[in-house]
């Protein structure tokens, strides 16, 4: 299951943030030899952010993962959607080789990734994507318009021929899957998850700063969210006047939630403050959380030197006071008069 999970930090990082009302995603990877500790090939399918299905070439089977799913689609189907899984692993492997080809890869360890997404929107539209990668970057994408495949790398180029060939047509039939066939499949999907599939789950917001002598590196981790999508940043004086910082993806929690982290250098100035923006859609208002910077230990130090000094200048003075006083008291006369 540990390469089950890396899978899903993988698939999540080439994803990217999804404006979709509501999406089906298929994430394919093949990897080129084993021991890698990844499947040689797996199948991982997802209703907008929520995992539904994997297949694991290590195990052979298609399983359903979310329990809407297993409640509503039987075991018939799912037998089915093996032996489909089955004879793909055989040709992807098969294209694996090919690609690797193109690269003039002879060994070591490549993989192919491959992303179908079809998605409804508020509007009623729908859309349709697919693309490849190569050991992480772009290879080449269909065009939903013209059913074509276009190569991003020039090692593409030989394998997008010949699957834009009249005699194969390959960009024709995933075109059809998209606007049909999966179209179909997620109206059924969310007809079986919409109470799981549309909780809202809040996030937390937690803040800290690493000081040195020349920058601060401000840190917003925001955790443990549903839906994905969400909006961090961080902002100065209460308003967005910081141009860059750095982020992670949106990464999946074991519960089903969400993590982000928003970092961003400063050089803080009297006056100033330093706040996280998080807007979520289980949020009625955007959240600001604002960095409160911890004195140094050196400054706390002084402070107290200080106010050390003073009450013993001030005890000194008092001292010095009574003494005064008690050497100019004159003792009263005792005589009868």
């Amino acid at each position: 299951m540990e390469g089950i999970y890396a899978l899903t930090l993988i698939f999540h990082a080439i994803s990217g943030v999804h404006a979709d009302s509501h999406s089906l995603r298929y994430y394919t990877i093949g990897v080129s030899a084993p021991g890698s500790g990844l499947p040689e090939f797996s199948v991982v399918g997802y209703v907008d952010d929520q995992q539904i299905e994997l297949y694991s070439g290590d195990i052979g089977r298609r399983f359903r993962v979310a329990p809407w799913l297993s409640r509503n689609v039987g075991l018939e189907h799912w037998e089915r959607r093996t032996q489909t899984c089955n004879v793909y692993e055989a040709l992807f492997r098969h294209e694996v080789k090919e690609f690797m080809k193109g690269f003039n890869h002879t060994g070591g360890f490549h993989f192919v990734q491959v992303m179908h997404n079809c998605g409804m929107r508020d509007d009623g539209s729908t859309i349709g994507h697919l693309e490849y990668r190569y050991d992480g970057e772009e290879y080449m994408y269909l065009d939903m318009k013209t059913a074509l495949y276009n190569p991003t790398m020039a090692e593409a180029q030989i394998i997008t021929q010949r699957w834009n060939s009249p005699d194969i047509r390959r960009g024709e039939r995933n075109k059809n899957f998209l606007e049909s066939e999966c179209i179909e499949r997620l109206k059924k999907y969310l007809e079986f998850g919409r109470e799981d599939l549309e909780r809202r789950v809040q996030p937390g917001v937690k803040v800290q700063g690493q000081e040195s002598t020349k920058v601060t590196k401000l840190h917003c981790h925001v955790y443990g969210f549903h839906p994905r999508v969400v909006h961090v940043k961080w902002m100065k004086n209460g308003v967005d006047d910081i141009p860059s910082y750095e982020t992670t993806h949106v990464l999946p929690n074991p519960d089903g939630t969400y993590q982000i982290r928003v970092s961003v250098e400063v050089i803080p100035k009297d006056g100033e403050s330093y706040s996280c923006y998080v807007d979520h859609s289980s949020l009625k208002e955007p959240l600001l959380v604002k960095w409160e910077p911890k004195q140094s230990i050196f400054r706390t130090l002084v402070i107290c030197a200080v106010i050390s000094a003073v009450i013993i200048v001030v005890i000194v003075i008092t001292g010095i006071f009574i003494y005064k006083n008690q050497n100019n008291y004159r003792a009263a006369s005792t005589s009868d008069t």
